[in-house]
């Protein structure tokens, strides 16, 4: 194979061989003549010295060509550069940006100036106050907050009233149009019922139609259970607002209805133990305020203070509640089976002056009072004459004074006529019955108590009903209690100095009646009858009540004389329908006209104590108005046996052990 080597370039005249463009230049050249003498030129071109050839026309007038441009081999430029610039001297576009980056650095510089004079003034200056005013919008207005309040309990610690967790769901109307919907319900206040009327069980377009207005806060309902408001919660709506409200519920209904009482829609008691004892029930109120989104939710970890509620005191009470309602179901029995208007069982431990069962006919249910109207207690409020019950105090005081023994003898007529010209009879007519002491209390003779009491003055009289608790409040912890009516013995006049020794003109409460042979039961000391046990704080702490105020009355002899003279008017009298069977019981009958809105009527009772030999027991029973009979042996003294016995038994006391020592009733 022949290799061709091509043959260099040959040089202008004066040509200076320079690399690149003087090689290039001479190529041209020898182009160029080349060129012009095929076309037949006959023009030659002179070339200066130093300077690259050309076939470029001379310039007008003058036999040389122009000097070559830069980077055509001359004028001092670097190999390939262009020719004309001093050394070291910058170009335009260097020039240019050098230019730029000092503006760029000069504007950035002067917006970092900027930002940080804003950031400056945003967090330093304005910002503490603008977080002030961001966080006011978040807060929750400053709401109180109240304890719980105390429950009611029965002597065991049962829950008789009690406060639950319920709910009160609410609108705000304005806030309502912002529910965007979802793949379940539209947007707005339709969607909102359709989400809500389920959990709610109401119609959804009735329900749309509350949701609609311009109230910042309207409730929707009340006594909603934990659970639903828990769901409505989870569904986010904006405008629904849960709040927990307690809610007063009582598990018994009407046992001891009213006794407990109710409260009303702001948690006051308004009746019973509720409103007696509010003071102690209510809890102390707190506050709380906190951060909240835009739903209205606690944010985590947010701002949040407050002072903590205080819960109330829980109070125990003195009720048994199978004895109360042993009394409830027996009285309410009966006031239908002898068509009585109404009437009151109390029960009573004497040693303690406890109250262990108060029953009124007709109990509410306080879960649903009503328009319960007047008294809910008229055990305690209602007053009436106690007729012969009331003839237990003129017996204590004649024993006690010496006037009388159980055994004394007394001719008794069906009527009688005392020294200033009153007349007075018994409640049947007789002939002349010779008759102890005791036989004049067996037989609840009227005749014979005048003519026993009359030896005593009239201010003895009335000293002994006063010890007795006649004309004072008991002091149980009930609302509107009476203390019943006793004038002063100056202010009786000639028939009513003669009457009060039989338990007319005077008129006491079923509670003080109770008390009276409660306390003959306790050997002549009078102890306050009471419901309340003690409390019990938050901490499970529980603090007996003081004990009840006492008083001795009469002595222990003469009490437990009248106690045995109380036996015969069960074993020989008209207390023979009182009897229990293994236990020794005491008691007295009574029958005595009352007054209803200028009304004659009838009280038929029956008060009594069990077991004689260890009184643990003091039972009344008062009817109003029995249409079947008038008299308390035959209305009243059955429900004391059945009810007696029954306290008896679920109270555990053993039956009597020793045979009764009576007195005599008539010689």
């Amino acid at each position: 194979m022949t290799t061709t080597t091509p043959r260099p370039a040959r040089r202008a005249p004066g040509a200076t061989a320079t690399p690149g463009g003087a090689a290039r230049a001479t190529t041209t050249s020898a182009t160029t003549t080349s060129a012009t003498a095929t076309r037949g030129a006959t023009t030659s071109t002179a070339v200066r010295p130093g300077v690259v050839g050309t076939n470029r026309r001379p310039a007008s007038g003058a036999g040389n060509a122009r000097p070559a441009r830069a980077g055509a081999g001359g004028g001092g430029g670097g190999a390939g550069g262009r020719g004309g610039r001093r050394p070291g001297a910058l170009g335009p576009v260097a020039a240019d940006a050098r230019g730029r980056t000092a503006f760029l650095t000069v504007l950035v510089l002067a917006l970092l100036a900027v930002f940080a004079g804003r950031l400056v003034w945003v967090q330093v200056v304005v910002g503490p106050a603008r977080a002030e005013e961001a966080l006011a919008s978040r807060l929750t207005t400053r709401t109180e907050v109240l304890g719980t309040r105390g429950q009611i309990t029965d002597a065991d610690g049962v829950a008789l009233a009690t406060s639950v967790e319920r709910y009160v769901v609410w609108v705000n109307q304005h806030q309502v149009a912002e529910f965007r919907g979802s793949d379940e319900a539209p947007e707005g206040a339709a969607g909102v019922a359709q989400l809500l009327a389920p959990l709610l069980d109401a119609d959804v377009a009735e329900l749309g139609g509350r949701l609609v207005g311009e109230a910042g806060y309207k409730v929707l309902q009340k006594d909603v259970l934990p659970e639903i408001a828990r769901e409505i919660r989870s569904l986010g709506l904006p405008g629904i607002g849960v709040d927990m409200v307690p809610d007063r519920v009582y598990p018994n209904g009407t046992l001891a209805g009213n006794v407990v009482g109710f409260v009303n829609s702001s948690d006051q008691g308004v009746a019973g133990l509720e409103a007696a004892l509010d003071g102690t029930l209510t809890g102390e109120a707190g506050w709380e305020q906190y951060e909240r989104g835009r739903m209205g939710q606690a944010i985590p970890g947010g701002y949040s203070e407050g002072d903590p509620a205080r819960d109330g005191l829980s109070v125990r009470t003195t009720i048994v509640s199978d004895i109360q309602w042993k009394a409830q179901a027996a009285l309410d029995a009966q006031v239908a089976a002898t068509g009585s208007d109404s009437g009151t069982v109390v029960v009573m431990d004497p040693r303690t002056g406890a109250v262990l069962a108060l029953a009124d006919s007709g109990s509410i249910d306080p879960n649903s009072p009503g328009g319960s109207t007047g008294s809910l207690t008229p055990s305690v409020s209602d007053v009436f004459e106690p007729g012969s019950t009331g003839k237990v105090v003129t017996m204590a005081a004649a024993l006690e004074q010496g006037i009388t023994t159980p055994t004394d003898q007394y001719e008794v007529p069906y009527t009688y006529t005392t020294e200033n010209g009153q007349t007075f009879k018994d409640s049947h007519e007789h002939e002349l019955q010779r008759l102890t002491t005791t036989g004049v209390l067996a037989e609840s003779s009227n005749t014979g108590t005048v003519m026993i009491g009359q030896r005593l003055s009239e201010p003895t009289r009335e000293e002994y009903l006063r010890r007795f608790g006649f004309g004072a409040r008991t002091g149980i912890e009930l609302p509107g209690e009476s203390a019943g009516r006793l004038l002063p013995a100056e202010e009786w006049d000639g028939r009513s100095q003669y009457a009060v020794l039989f338990g007319q003109a005077l008129s006491v409460t079923a509670v003080q009646a109770t008390s009276v042979f409660a306390t003959i039961a306790n050997g002549g000391v009078r102890v306050a009858p009471h419901l309340v046990a003690g409390t019990t704080d938050e901490d499970g702490t529980f603090t007996p009540a003081a004990p009840a105020a006492s008083t001795q009355v009469v002595s222990a002899e003469t009490a437990g004389t009248v106690l045995s003279m109380l036996e015969s008017v069960v074993d020989d009298g008209t207390g023979g329908s009182a009897a229990i069977e293994g236990y020794r019981v005491a008691g007295k009958t009574g029958t005595a006209q009352n007054w209803v809105d200028g009304v004659q009527g009838i009280t038929a009772s029956f008060i009594g104590v069990a077991p004689v030999d260890d009184p643990r027991l003091v039972v009344s029973v008062i009817l109003h108005n029995p249409r079947t009979s008038e008299w308390g042996g035959t209305v009243a003294a059955p429900v004391f046996q059945d009810v007696t016995r029954y306290a008896l038994g679920e109270l555990g006391v053993a039956p009597s052990g020793t045979a009764p020592t009576l007195y005599p009733t008539t010689w």
